[in-house]
C-alpha cells in the first residue's frame, strides 16, 4: 500500500508517538509511507532521525501550507490512502478535496462529542473510517451521530522493551539522585488539572509518614507546573518531588521507577501508562475513561474508584510494602501489553482498517 500519513502537531504528545511507531511499522512490513508534519516539530525530528522520509511545512499559517501540500501530494494519484493523526490534519485534507480522490482515516483521540457545526462534521462524515483508541472513545464518537459502520477501534500500543538491567536501573536512578535505598514513585504526562498530579502530590505526604524515603518523579511540563511546585512547598516535599520537566529519553524515567502512578481523571486511554505496564512496572490509577479497558484491579494493576487522594496514598503504600503483589502485578501487566496492546498489534490492526476502506471502496 502507499500511504500518506499527515500530523502537524507543534508538540511531542502520545499522538505523536504513536504516529512514529505506525509510520515505522508500515515501512517495516514493505508499505511506501511519506509523512507530512509540522517544520522542526518533535515528529518531524524524530522521523528525520529514524530514516523516514518526510515533507515539512510551515508553521506559520500552517494548515494553509499543508493543504496546499496534501493538494500537490495527492495530485499524481500516488496514494491508496490518506491517514491523518489529529483534527488539524483532518481540516487540511478536507480543504484539499481528498475525500474527493483518496480514501481517508481519521484517529480520534478525545472522547468529548465532535462538533455540531456544519464544516465541523463534514470533516469527520468525508472519511471513510475514524479509528477510536478505545471503546470510551468510540462511546463519544457515535454520541455524536456517526455511524457504527464508520468507526473502528484500534487501541494504540507501545514498544515492549528488554527486560531492566540491575546497571540500567542504577544508572537511570543517578541521574535523578535518588539513592539506593529509597523508593520511587513516578507518573509522566502533560502537566494539566485533568491528569490529577495534585491528586499525587498530596497523596505522598500520608505516604511519607509511613516510608520516609519514599520519593515522587513528575516527568512532563504545562500550565500547572508553577502550581504543583508550591503545593510540593506547602506540603513539605520540595526534596521529596522531583520535577524532571519534560525528559527526550523517557526510558530513563520508567527504568528508574519502583511504582508508576496514573492519576488522570478521564483519559481516554493513557498511553504513558500503557508504556509503564510494558516496563514491567506495578501500576495504580482511576478507573475512568478507557483505563478499565485494559487494567483489571488486582489482576495487572490497582485501580482506585475515584480520584482521591487518601484512596490513592492507600494504593501506593500497597505497592511499596507488598512485595510479592507489585512484583505479580508487573509481570502480568507486561505480559498483557505483550498480548494485546503492543505496537506491533497496533500496526498489524491499523493494516486492516486499510485493507477493509481500499476492498469496500472498490466493490461499492
Amino acid at each position: 500500500m502507499r500511504v500518506l500519513y499527515v500530523d502537524l502537531e507543534r508538540e511531542w504528545r502520545g499522538g505523536q508517538s504513536q504516529a512514529l511507531l505506525t509510520v515505522r511499522g508500515l515501512r517495516r512490513r514493505g508499505h511506501e509511507v511519506a509523512l507530512l508534519a509540522a517544520q522542526d516539530s518533535p515528529l518531524a525530528r524524530r522521523a528525520s532521525e529514524a530514516g523516514i522520509a518526510i515533507r515539512q511545512v510551515p508553521r506559520f499559517a500552517l494548515r494553509l501550507w499543508a493543504t496546499v501540500a496534501i493538494r500537490r501530494l495527492i495530485a499524481g494519484d500516488r496514494f491508496d490512502i490518506v491517514h491523518l493523526n489529529e483534527p488539524h490534519a483532518l481540516t487540511a485534507a478536507w480543504l484539499a478535496g481528498v475525500q474527493k480522490r483518496v480514501p481517508m482515516v481519521v484517529s480520534r483521540r478525545v472522547a468529548y462529542a465532535l462538533h455540531q457545526g456544519r464544516l465541523a462534521r463534514a470533516r469527520y462524515l468525508a472519511v471513510r473510517r475514524i479509528l477510536a483508541i478505545s471503546r470510551f472513545v468510540e462511546k463519544g464518537i457515535l454520541n455524536s451521530g456517526i455511524p457504527a459502520d464508520n468507526v473502528e477501534v484500534v487501541y494504540e500500543g507501545v514498544e515492549v522493551p528488554p527486560p531492566v538491567t540491575p546497571e540500567a536501573r542504577l544508572c537511570a536512578r543517578q541521574r535523578w539522585s535518588v539513592g539506593e535505598h529509597e523508593m520511587l514513585l513516578g507518573c509522566v504526562g502533560y502537566l494539566l488539572p485533568e491528569k490529577g498530579q495534585e491528586l499525587v502530590v498530596r497523596a505522598l505526604s500520608t505516604v511519607r509518614a509511613r516510608i520516609p524515603g519514599a520519593r515522587l518523579l513528575l516527568a512532563g511540563d504545562g500550565p500547572c507546573r508553577a502550581r504543583l511546585e508550591a503545593l510540593a512547598r506547602e506540603q513539605g516535599l520540595l526534596d521529596a518531588v522531583i520535577f524532571a520537566g519534560f525528559v527526550e529519553d523517557v526510558t530513563q524515567v520508567y527504568a528508574a521507577l519502583d511504582v508508576f502512578v496514573f492519576p488522570s481523571l478521564a483519559e481516554p486511554l493513557g498511553t504513558s501508562l500503557l508504556a509503564a505496564m510494558a516496563w514491567g512496572l506495578p501500576v495504580l490509577a482511576v478507573a475512568s475513561g478507557g483505563v478499565p479497558e485494559y487494567v483489571e484491579d488486582g489482576d495487572n494493576g490497582l485501580l482506585v474508584a475515584r480520584p482521591d487522594a487518601d484512596l490513592f496514598s492507600a494504593g501506593m503504600l500497597r505497592l511499596l510494602t507488598e512485595e510479592s503483589l507489585s512484583m505479580r502485578l508487573g509481570r502480568e501487566a507486561r505480559r498483557g501489553i505483550e498480548e494485546r496492546l503492543s505496537a506491533e498489534r497496533m500496526v498489524e490492526n491499523t493494516i486492516h482498517v486499510y485493507q477493509d476502506v481500499l476492498q469496500k471502496g472498490q466493490t461499492a
